[in-house]
């Protein structure tokens, strides 16, 4: 079964993790350490015959088109992180209009095609701002991968679908990717990118992937080109910070070459569209759907 492999293309001083100590404002004072990253993953991607999803940040693109231009022509879909990695609950309605649709026009101006999905920073679409769902579909965006299904203190819609539905808000909807979780305990964990890829053993990662393979399910995992850079500066933050980010990150690269080694992953689009557009994409699918109280009704 052919799994789907994303990476968030952001710079180490750019996440959430860091946000207390770094401004937006600040980027342009750090070493830009994402073009060399993401070059270094496309070489890891290319050597394993993969191809992934990458949801590039509008800024990043603006500043580095170049690196748009190698995951495209490399054979990748290029997808949105937004402009300014701002979470969705920090923002207005008009505040992430604005956000979105400077991000999409960057990214579609340098690669020539339509961008169709969108990944929200830090996973940020949570029951407070599902109004996002509604603007996403009418800015022409056709998936989102944005939900986290577990409990968590500011992200995570932990009632909604574990695997992908059709998300609905007034009206408008969006096929919905999120990312893979187990369960343990009666509660949905995630494992599968980020920090809790790299904080588990391979070997848990790898028998949680291989479940929902056996439950027919493709497992949607998420890197980050910082994530296979052990030599970047470290940052002075708070010590729950300083952990989140750097730990593990010395074999991040190792346990990406592993999965790729044991699985097969394809993009969002490879995975889920067609030419013609997958049925589940354009909204006439029998998948779940999912209102606006975040929970999914079928499927």
């Amino acid at each position: 079964m052919k799994n789907i492999l994303t990476i968030d293309v952001e710079d180490y001083f750019q996440v959430e993790n860091f946000k207390k100590v770094i401004k937006f404002s600040d980027w342009g004072k750090y070493e830009d350490r994402v073009v060399g990253n993401t070059g270094k993953m496309l070489e890891i991607l290319d050597n394993a015959g993969v191809k992934a999803t990458f949801f590039v940040l509008g800024w990043t693109a603006e500043k580095f088109p170049g690196i748009v231009s190698d995951i495209s022509e490399a054979g990748h879909e290029v997808a949105s992180h937004g402009y300014a990695h701002a979470p969705i609950y920090t923002l207005s309605p008009a505040e992430f209009r604005a956000d979105i649709v400077k991000a999409k026009k960057i990214l579609e101006g340098i690669t020539g095609r339509p961008v169709l999905g969108y990944r929200a920073p830090t996973f940020s679409l949570t029951d407070k701002c599902l109004w996002a769902v509604e603007v996403l579909a009418e800015e022409g965006f056709e998936y989102d991968s944005s939900v986290l299904p577990v409990r968590h203190k500011t992200r995570g819609l932990p009632d909604a679908g574990r695997y992908p539905y059709r998300i609905v808000e007034n009206g408008r909807s969006l096929f919905e990717v999120p990312i893979s979780t187990t369960t343990f305990l009666g509660r949905n964990m995630a494992f599968s990118g980020g920090g809790y890829f790299r904080l588990f053993p391979y070997t848990y990662v790898k028998n949680r992937i291989k479940k929902i393979n056996t439950d027919r399910h493709p497992a949607v995992v998420y890197m980050h080109p910082w994530e296979i850079d052990p030599d970047q500066p470290r940052i002075k933050a708070d010590i729950a910070g300083r952990f989140k980010h750097y730990v593990n990150i010395s074999k991040t690269e190792k346990k990406m070459k592993r999965l790729l080694d044991d699985f097969e992953f394809g993009s969002i689009e490879s995975v889920y569209c067609s030419e013609e557009r997958d049925p589940r994409l354009r909204g006439d699918d029998t998948l779940g759907v999912s209102s606006n109280d975040g929970k999914q009704s079928k499927g």
